[in-house]
């Protein structure tokens, strides 16, 4: 971190009145000398940031003393840009709109060098291409409100649509809004099953925040909210090419994987999963770097699929 970066950070931590530091914390922070903070608070001086001190809590600024909130580094800048980026890539079109209206503001209020540095970057920074320009945009369910409910810890109500076409009233206990592959996800308690249940956000219906709070399950970790399986495991063996292992084992939907047996150019696994007909489907996507070597249960249901496939 250089000078200038330092001293602007430096800076908006002082603006923090309840969190005041001594000097030697201010260099256990930044990994720097007394001296050297001592010689950023007299460039701060030098522009006219009053710093004040107290011998019981440490250092600050003067109250009333506002610094304008958004002041970035080009690193920093360019870290928001991959993030905005990606956000406009998926096919949420209210995840989408919000990354624009987020982009504007911000340009809105930099310097100019900064906001021709951030357009340059916005159109010759691309990510996640095929969605960006391959996927039409559509709703994906009302996450804003659901994030809500999650940060109150209050319960919600709405129409929920199951994938066989049915449509129900749920109460839930919100915990965690998860995006995954191409839709946003909500993993909540369901008072309906008395468990946890994961709820796809584009099939919800009428959210409403009840004046109900619940508590959360305190061994229930993010972890666990989204690995945790309702029926029997089935073993999985698979040999793969080690080209497609890296994708392979950051992509698969479950967490028990452990590594066989290893050569020069494939790797055996083996993993658990509860859903055969989901795994089936999903290994697709590998093609040839992927053998499947137990159980012989989704050995006959690849074997079925492709036929299927095949007869088209």
């Amino acid at each position: 971190m250089n000078s200038s970066e330092r001293r602007l950070k430096l800076m908006l931590m002082l603006q923090q009145g309840r969190d005041r530091k001594t000097v030697q914390e201010f260099a256990d922070y930044f990994d720097v000398s007394k001296r050297t903070i001592f010689r950023d608070f007299n460039a701060l001086q030098e522009i006219n940031v009053p710093i004040t001190w107290d011998k019981y809590s440490g250092y600050g600024v003067m109250p009333g003393f506002k610094i304008p909130p958004l002041m970035f580094s080009s690193h920093e800048l360019a870290t928001i840009i991959v993030g905005l980026n990606f956000v406009k890539s998926q096919i949420d079109a209210r995840l989408v709109e919000d990354a624009k209206g987020v982009e504007v503001k911000i340009k809105n209020v930099l310097p100019d060098e900064l906001k021709d540095f951030m357009t340059s970057l916005q159109k010759k920074t691309v990510v996640d291409p095929y969605l960006k320009f391959g996927s039409e945009k559509k709703e994906g369910g009302n996450w804003y409100k659901i994030s809500s409910a999650i940060s109150q810890k209050k319960r919600i109500q709405f129409l929920y649509t199951a994938k066989s076409g049915e449509k129900k009233i749920r109460k839930v206990d919100p915990y965690l809004l998860v995006f995954y592959q191409d839709h946003w996800n909500m993993i909540g308690f369901s008072h309906l099953r008395g468990d946890f249940r994961n709820f796809i956000l584009d099939r919800v219906r009428d959210i409403e925040i009840l004046q109900e709070d619940f508590v959360e399950k305190k061994n229930m970790s993010i972890e666990d909210l989204i690995f945790r399986f309702d029926g029997a495991q089935h073993k999985v063996e698979v040999l793969l090419d080690k080209e497609g292992y890296k994708r392979f084992k950051a992509n698969l939907p479950t967490k028990n994987f452990k590594i066989l047996e290893e050569k020069s150019k494939k790797i055996k696994v083996s993993f658990e999963i509860e859903n055969l007909e989901f795994i089936n489907v999903w290994l697709l996507q590998f093609g040839k770097q992927v053998k499947i070597l137990a159980p012989q249960e989704l050995i006959s249901k690849r074997e079925k699929l492709l036929r299927e496939m095949l007869e088209q």
